[in-house]
């Protein structure tokens, strides 16, 4: 007799349903697991048998061999110790087999029984929903599972209270969902002196998103800036709150299975590694750009970051989504993220100020900048100059718009947004649109359609840069509450995208 349990394998934020089979046969005492497993899959033997020994349960004297099937998909990590303990267990006809078969299952085993939580509990309950079965998953892992309304949860905090629930000896409660993480308020606007111009960018680049490059000396308030913009941005909807907790959970960064409306701020330092930003390592475990998916990705010093670093950004910035190929996985995450870069105008910074600026200069500021290549920097759709703070502004009191303000604008016009692109659920916002649906919404009237084509020809926009003006012109215009983009709002977003340097 062959007896099945069931549990999933991890292919970037998709939970593919792999079917445990454990059979029991004549033979000299043995237990062999196959089906591509990985070192800690082939482990799963020792601690299983350790755990019901802690159970008083002995291991038949039997050849036992367990199957996960498709053999032909590699099988990684600690969680299948649950599923095949529930199939040889049922094997043995300690629990019954057609419950066990209605069940998805995943959690690492103790030596003692005890079920150690592990990642992935919320797409694994997506794919029992799905499959129309119960989850079995550590009690710490119930409350992130059961966000999935249409999945039945069950978190016992050892084997053996999952073995008393299946026999009826002891049922479990289904496991509630937890608390949504409070964060704690974000910081305001009304705290930066000056910067209106600034203050202004983020706001456009919040509402459609667009990318954001902040040029400026150090100590003008790039980083005060970039830290703010959460702030500004509406709460994640319910969908890309789901979405953007998937990605959460294979990581391993949901707190006791809470999930959070506030949208993901991400800050890597330059010197990370191109695995931590885009995602690689062992199992292609999504990088900082995925969990910037729906948030905001702040790249502080970017000319520091390394040029393969920068390079790799191009083609996930232009798709929204970052396919990651190792040689024993290749896996697509989604990353949707708003850029915003931050970057001193030369090494030392004082380029601008003739007092304290290096003998390099001005061939230091283009030799340093230099290192945004060309391509990255025509995927940037704003760029500013964020000029040093006057002391005497720094006396002024604050300001009466704080974020709130700047909040409001921005979620009316993300509602605009919403309702324009109902129809068509890949598009969200105007960043988003491409080909004909760009044309249609984004189309300027006559003098803004002139004053357009005189930039473009007189300071060689690519034609990504002239798509790229036209969305930031929409965006501007839905900020403005205008149905139609005119020659007013044509100019500001080329104003925002011609800076000194850094034409494209």
């Amino acid at each position: 007799m062959v007896a099945r349990a069931h549990t999933v394998a991890f292919e970037g934020v998709e939970a593919r349903p792999v079917e445990v089979q454990c059979a029991v046969t004549p033979g000299l005492p043995a237990f062999s697991i196959v089906g591509l497993p990985d070192k800690a899959v082939s482990e799963a033997r020792e601690r299983v048998r350790s755990a019901l020994q802690a159970m008083s349960i002995a291991l038949p004297s039997k050849r036992i061999t367990v199957n996960l099937s498709p053999a032909d998909l590699p099988k990684e990590g600690s969680h299948f110790d649950l599923p095949i303990a529930m199939a040889l267990l049922a094997a043995m006809d300690i629990l019954p087999t057609e419950l066990v078969e209605r069940t998805v299952a995943l959690g690492e085993l103790s030596l003692d029984g005890g079920l150690v939580p592990v990642i992935g509990a919320l797409p694994a309950a997506m794919t029992a929903a799905a499959e129309s079965m119960d989850l079995l998953c550590p009690r710490a892992c119930g409350p992130e599972a059961a966000w999935v309304e249409a999945a039945h949860v069950i978190a016992p905090d050892t084997l053996a209270s999952a073995v008393r629930h299946f026999t009826g000896q002891t049922p479990l409660a289904p496991a509630r969902p937890g608390e949504v993480v409070r964060d704690v308020g974000p910081k305001d606007f009304r705290e930066v002196k000056g910067q209106e111009r600034a203050k202004r960018a983020l706001e456009i680049a919040a509402a459609g998103r667009h990318h954001l490059l902040m040029v400026g000396a150090p100590g003008s308030g790039k980083s005060m800036l970039a830290a703010r913009a959460p702030g500004i941005l509406p709460p994640l909807s319910p969908i890309e709150a789901l979405e953007t907790s998937m990605i959460h959970s294979l990581a391993g960064t949901l707190v006791d299975g809470g999930i959070s409306r506030q949208r993901p701020f991400c800050q890597p330092h330059h010197t990370a590694s191109m695995p931590a930003i885009v995602g690689g390592g062992r199992g292609a475990r999504p990088g900082q750009i995925s969990l910037a998916h729906n948030g905001v990705l702040f790249l502080d010093e970017l000319p520091e970051f390394s040029r393969q670093v920068l390079e790799t950004l191009r083609q996930p910035i232009e798709t929204g989504e970052v396919v990651v190929a190792r040689a024993n996985a290749h896996v697509t995450y989604p990353c949707r993220f708003l850029l915003l870069a931050a970057a001193n105008p030369c090494r030392c910074g004082h380029l601008a100020d003739p007092a304290r600026a290096c003998a390099r200069s001005p061939g230091c500021g283009e030799d340093y900048l230099g290192r945004i290549s060309g391509p990255l920097m025509d995927r940037i759709d704003l760029r500013i100059e964020v000029p040093p703070v006057a002391f005497t502004d720094l006396d002024l009191p604050e300001a009466v718009e704080g974020t709130a303000d700047i909040a409001a604008r921005v979620a009316a016009a993300r509602d605009v947004q919403s309702q324009r692109f109902a129809e068509t659920p890949d598009l969200r916002v105007n960043a988003d649109a491409e080909g004909s649906v760009l044309e249609q919404i984004a189309c300027p009237d006559p003098e803004g359609h002139d004053l357009l084509l005189k930039v473009a020809e007189k300071f060689g926009l690519t034609a990504r840069g002239y798509h790229r003006v036209l969305r930031v012109a929409r965006t501007i215009a839905d900020l403005d509450g205008s149905d139609t983009v005119r020659r007013p709002h044509v100019a500001e977003a080329v104003g925002f995208r011609l800076v000194h340097g850094l034409v494209n």
